[in-house]
């Protein structure tokens, strides 16, 4: 099984703006944390990814010392902020719930953060800033208005622009669009990761939302009972995840118990596969396969070759996921991710049958 990773595996990253030592939290007997460490570059996006209760939310909460660890350390531009207070950890925060003040209008909400802090800005220079934050989430004109009358989309940018008003060093993002529908989610994803790269600001968002996190990080933490499995660029993790949670929780994925023939032959069901020589030798585990590797047209002499049938058919769009399964392979179905044209090669009758491989690079072991 492949180890997992360390967050220190890019030489070539930036020198690390936010450092996490072996940061712990519990609450009761209840372990949130569990000496988690991380570095995010300067003018990185990293995002916090994993199911409720895998600790996200709490390491975010704690970085902005809103929780106080039990033991570890943090830094942030070089300073030691273990035990600073929330105002003076140069942050900007953006919650799922907005948290706007109703009874303040459009500009009065952008400008609060510039009234703390010790802003020595004039009011004409605090005007100035709330109409280019506005314009620059682009809902300049809006100004007068109130939360009321915005949409769930509007006052996400109005939040937006509130955390980045005061220009803080690192933006913590904790599920900003979670609440909104897909659409507008889309759109705001895009629109937050491109003024995260114009400011060139730190940025550190938790989601449970594996796709969110693969549009908008340049890499992913993947989390699980307070510890972090993997931390790696958004591909690294799709494409070799470290350890079967990981495989499990990005994407689909095919799973297929194996015994150890000699080698790089191992015996699944009634069939024999060729798997890379570099993966571990296990006298016995499971195989991983992405649906989109399954070969649904090899050639004859193709490794890992089957008979399959097609026993069900999900349109998605932009391609189709097959289930499949064969008498070589009792009780497994596989998923198979295709695009239209191939689909369109398919005999679309019940139970069509056809033959498939899974390719030596495509298979992962695991325990």
């Amino acid at each position: 099984m492949t180890q997992t990773r360390s967050c220190t595996d890019h030489l070539d990253r930036p020198a690390p703006f936010l450092s996490v030592r072996e940061l712990s939290k519990r609450f009761g007997a209840f372990t949130a944390l569990d000496a988690v460490s991380l570095d995010v570059g300067q003018g990185e996006m990293v995002c916090l990814l994993g199911p409720s209760g895998c600790g996200k939310t709490t390491l975010l909460r704690t970085i902005a010392g809103l929780e106080r660890q039990d033991s570890g350390r943090l830094q942030a531009g070089g300073r030691d902020i273990s035990q600073l207070p929330p105002q003076a950890r140069d942050y900007g925060i953006l919650f799922q719930s907005y948290a706007l003040f109703p009874n303040l209008c459009v500009a009065d909400n952008v400008g609060y953060g510039l009234n703390t802090g010790g802003s020595r800005l004039t009011r004409q220079q605090k005007s100035e800033r709330v109409a280019a934050m506005l314009d620059m989430v682009g809902l300049a004109g809006s100004e007068r208005k109130y939360p009321a009358q915005l949409s769930g989309g509007q006052q996400q940018r109005v939040a937006l622009a509130r955390a980045l008003a005061p220009s803080p060093s690192l933006l913590l993002l904790d599920e900003p669009l979670s609440a909104l529908d897909a659409q507008v989610r889309e759109h705001l994803q895009l629109e937050i990761r491109r003024l995260q790269k114009q400011f060139g600001i730190t940025t550190l968002m938790v989601t449970h939302d594996q796709e969110e996190a693969m549009v908008m990080a340049d890499r992913i933490a993947v989390m699980q009972r307070g510890r972090i499995e993997q931390f790696g660029t958004p591909a690294d993790i799709y494409r070799r995840p470290a350890t079967p949670f990981v495989a499990d929780f990005i994407g689909q994925s095919n799973w297929l118990p194996f015994t150890r023939i000699s080698g790089s032959q191992v015996a699944v069901g009634a069939l024999q596969f060729e798997i890379l020589p570099e993966e571990e030798e296990l006298a016995r585990g499971r195989l991983f396969c992405r649906p989109e590797s399954i070969d649904l047209f090899p050639a004859p002499d193709a490794a890992n070759r089957l008979r399959a049938r097609v026993v069900d058919r999900l349109y998605l769009g932009n391609h189709t996921r097959l289930a499949l399964c064969a008498d070589d392979l009792p009780g497994q179905t596989l998923l198979a991710d295709v695009s239209d044209e191939a689909h369109q090669r398919l005999p679309h009758l019940p139970q069509s049958e056809l033959w498939i491989a899974l390719p030596r690079q495509a298979l992962q072991v695991f325990v």
